[in-house]
């Protein structure tokens, strides 16, 4: 069965994306034409180059030297005009992948350098989102895309994000995250905003888990009351080789709390030492709530397509196992609890059962 699932195929069956970041997917030649615009430096102007140059400069196997990367496509995404031609494009790209719905999220508080408010900055995004999205459809294809803000975790502006993610929840802001360096920045520095969420009965998702351990995703559940965990891969710490759980892997699995897992990036920043001892085997055997995601599709060289592949080459997946991932990405998903099942029942199951006939 596996033997007859292709690369090409993978790509046209539908796919959802809960963990993408806006500035970790630009277009090489993308980030060539505006760093062009505003005088930015370039390691090269050559978009094949560039784009080989991303990946090579994130296999650091550090999340911190990851991070550095994000240098050169944060400096370009500083104007209105810049901000909504990068969400357009990264909604069609997604789309010709064949995701049918996304969540894709960014720091508003990194693209205020040429005197955008935040508000215009959130905007701007969401009108680039929308036209992305318009033109997917005019081109036959469907997508439906959600952003989240995400508040930088080193940084003390969290309350303000999550003030401006609910102001704009109604416009197509549908979830809240922070993000950065873990170690040394717990999620409880960002508790006031955490509960304020709550109180707005509004979603949230925590980066916790990937460089950092248990602690980390021990703080997020039951310090902040995360929704979902931002990678979460540290959770195979609390279970043995024999497949026991400890009481926060049980606790995790118990309350279907999804992991927005991340292969190739969790490879890239050291969090596993290769796809193939990536934990998502084991969690999918567990039936923990293991979804599929991107991260940073520029610094992995990598697409929802691609890291589906992976996990088939890998593991010997086939169609069920990758229905399974879909859904279970569709089912956690911060939209309505209708959207949801309309997507699942009308556009991912109908796919699937083609496959599986």
């Amino acid at each position: 069965m596996v033997a007859t699932i292709r690369y090409e195929d993978i790509v046209k069956v539908p796919k959802a994306l809960l963990h993408d970041h806006l500035d970790g997917g630009l277009r090489p030649a993308t980030i060539v034409e505006l760093a062009a615009e505003v005088g930015h430096e370039l390691p090269t102007t050559d978009p094949a180059a560039l784009g080989r140059w991303f990946v090579a400069a994130a296999d650091s196997g550090s999340l911190e030297r990851y991070l550095e990367t994000f240098a050169h496509t944060v400096a370009v995404m500083q104007t209105g005009p810049a901000l909504r031609r990068v969400a357009r494009e990264c909604a069609l790209d997604l789309a010709a992948d064949g995701v049918v719905y996304a969540e894709v999220r960014f720091a508003p508080e990194q693209h205020l350098e040429q005197d955008l408010s935040l508000d215009e900055v959130v905007e701007a995004v969401l009108a680039g989102f929308a036209e992305g999205t318009a033109q997917a459809v005019e081109a036959g294809l469907t997508i439906r895309v959600g952003t989240l803000l995400t508040a930088m975790r080193h940084a003390a502006r969290s309350q303000e994000i999550a003030e401006l993610a609910v102001r704009h929840r109604d416009a197509g802001v549908v979830g809240f995250d922070i993000a950065g360096a873990e170690a040394g920045f717990p999620p409880t520095r960002h508790l006031d905003a955490f509960e304020y969420l709550q109180r707005e009965n509004f979603h949230f998702t925590i980066h916790a888990g990937e460089a950092f351990g248990l602690p980390s995703i021990w703080q997020a559940i039951q310090w902040c009351g995360a929704d979902r965990l931002g990678h979460g891969v540290r959770i195979v710490d609390d279970i043995t080789p024999d497949g026991a759980l400890g009481r926060l892997a049980a606790y995790v699995r118990d309350k279907r709390i999804p992991l927005e897992l991340c292969p190739s990036s969790n490879v890239q920043t050291g969090a596993v030492a290769s796809i193939a001892e990536h934990p998502i085997g084991l969690l999918r055997d567990l039936r923990f709530r293991a979804t599929v995601n991107t991260d940073n599709r520029l610094m992995s060289g990598t697409s929802m397509s691609r890291e589906m592949s992976l996990l088939v080459e890998t593991f010997g997946y086939g169609w069920r196992e990758l229905q399974w991932f879909t859904i279970n990405a569709m089912k956690s998903a911060f939209i309505p609890f209708d959207e949801r099942l309309r997507i699942i029942d009308e556009v991912i199951k109908p796919a699937y059962a083609k496959l599986l006939a």
